[in-house]
C-alpha cells in the first residue's frame, strides 16, 4: 500500500501547492506531532502549507516546534475556513473519520482539494482521494517518518525529529505497548541522531503537571473501583471534581492508564462528565488480547486501536456506570 501512496503522493508534489493539515479535535502528541512534522517537511519542499486544527489542544504540547502557527477553527473560524477552500491538498492525519474533526466536518467536505489520509486506526472511510492506512503501525508519526524517509529523507531535521518522537513516545505509552516493534526502535535511534532529545521531549510532557492535576489524580483514584471477580476497573470524575480541580484540557490524559498498574487487572476505563456536551466521555485501555476498539464500538459509540479506545455515553453518571459493568459482564468469557 505504501508504495502506490508515495508514488501518488509524489506526483501530486510535483509541483509547488497550497497544502492544510488538519488533526482530530483534542489532539494528542501523535495527531500535532505528524502535522507539524508533514507541515515542516512540505514547506521545505517549496509548498505553502497551515495546520489547522478544530479546536485547541493540551498545554503541554505547545512546546513544540511550530506550535505557534497552527490555526485553531474555534478560535479564528473564518481564517480556518478560507484555508481549508483555498487548499490544492487537504491532509487528514490521524484519524479515519471526518466525525472526529466535529465543526470541519461539512467544510472538510466540500472542499475543493484533493483529501489525503494518513491514520493508524481501524475501518476507515472512503473519503480521501488516496490514503496510506496501516493499524499495524504504532503511531501517525511512524507512518509519517515512512512517508518523509521514502520521498526525501535529507530533509529531515531537529524540528520534525522532536515531533515524530513526540508523536510515538505518546502513542506507544513510552515504547511498551504492543505496537512497538524493532522498525519503531530503530525509528526512535534514527530521530535521536538527527537531534531528538528523547529525555527533554519525555520530561515536557510528562513531567510538568500543575498542582490542580495532581489533586485531580488523587480524586480520580479515590474514585477507582474494581469489578468483583472480574479484571476490570473503572473510574469517574464529575464535572464538580473537575471544576474543584481548575480543569485545563489535558488534564486528565493518561489518567485511564494508572488502572492497568494493578495486579491482574487487564481492563480499565475512565468516565469523565461534559455538562457542556451533556455526555460521559469514556476512555478504555486494556493489555493482551482482550479489544477495547471492539467494546467501545459495541456498546458505547466509539473505537480506537485493540488497547487503546474511546467511546461516550448520553446516560448520567449512575446509568453509564451501570451499562458499563452489565457491558463488563456481558464480554467476561473473554475477560478471563
Amino acid at each position: 500500500m505504501i508504495d502506490d501512496f508515495i508514488q501518488n503522493l509524489k506526483e501530486s508534489l510535483a509541483k509547488p501547492k497550497k497544502a492544510i493539515i488538519i488533526p482530530h479535535r483534542n489532539a494528542d502528541g501523535d495527531a500535532l506531532g505528524s502535522s507539524l512534522a508533514l507541515k515542516l517537511f512540505l514547506r521545505q519542499k517549496g509548498h505553502e502549507v497551515h495546520v489547522v486544527s478544530p479546536n485547541d489542544y493540551p498545554s503541554f504540547l505547545k512546546w513544540l516546534p511550530r506550535e505557534s502557527e497552527v490555526l485553531k477553527y474555534s478560535r479564528t473560524p473564518k481564517l480556518a475556513r478560507d484555508n481549508i477552500r483555498k487548499a490544492d491538498l487537504i491532509f487528514t492525519l490521524d484519524f479515519n473519520s471526518l466525525s472526529r474533526i466535529e465543526d470541519l466536518t461539512s467544510i472538510v467536505k466540500n472542499a475543493r482539494g484533493d483529501k489525503i489520509m494518513i491514520d493508524h486506526h481501524e475501518d476507515p472511510e472512503d473519503y480521501a482521494l488516496f490514503k496510506y492506512s496501516d493499524t499495524s503501525m504504532s503511531s501517525t508519526c511512524e507512518m509519517v517518518y515512512n512517508v518523509i524517509n521514502l520521498i526525501d529523507q535529507t530533509q529531515f531535521n531537529i524540528e520534525i525529529a522532536s515531533c515524530l518522537y513526540t508523536g510515538i513516545m505518546t502513542d506507544t505509552g513510552s515504547f511498551r505497548y504492543p505496537s512497538t516493534t524493532p522498525k519503531t526502535h530503530k525509528i526512535i535511534a534514527h530521530l535521536i541522531e538527527i537531534g531528538a532529545n528523547g529525555a527533554e521531549i519525555h520530561q515536557k510532557i510528562y513531567d510538568s503537571s500543575s498542582f490542580n492535576r495532581l489533586k485531580l489524580l488523587g480524586i480520580t483514584l479515590s474514585n477507582l473501583i474494581k469489578i468483583p471477580n472480574c479484571p476490570v476497573v473503572y473510574m469517574t470524575l464529575s464535572q464538580n471534581e473537575l471544576k474543584s480541580c481548575g480543569f485545563k484540557k489535558g488534564d486528565t490524559e493518561g489518567f485511564v492508564n494508572y488502572g492497568l498498574t494493578l495486579k491482574d487487572v487487564i481492563f480499565s476505563c475512565i468516565m469523565i462528565q461534559n455538562e457542556n456536551e451533556g455526555k460521559i466521555k469514556m476512555s478504555f485501555r486494556s493489555q493482551g488480547d482482550f479489544s477495547v476498539n471492539d467494546f467501545a464500538k459495541t456498546y458505547f459509540s466509539g473505537g480506537g486501536h485493540n488497547n487503546a479506545a474511546g467511546g461516550m455515553s448520553f446516560d448520567n453518571m449512575q446509568d453509564t456506570i451501570e451499562r458499563f459493568k452489565k457491558a463488563v459482564n456481558e464480554v467476561s468469557l473473554r475477560l478471563k
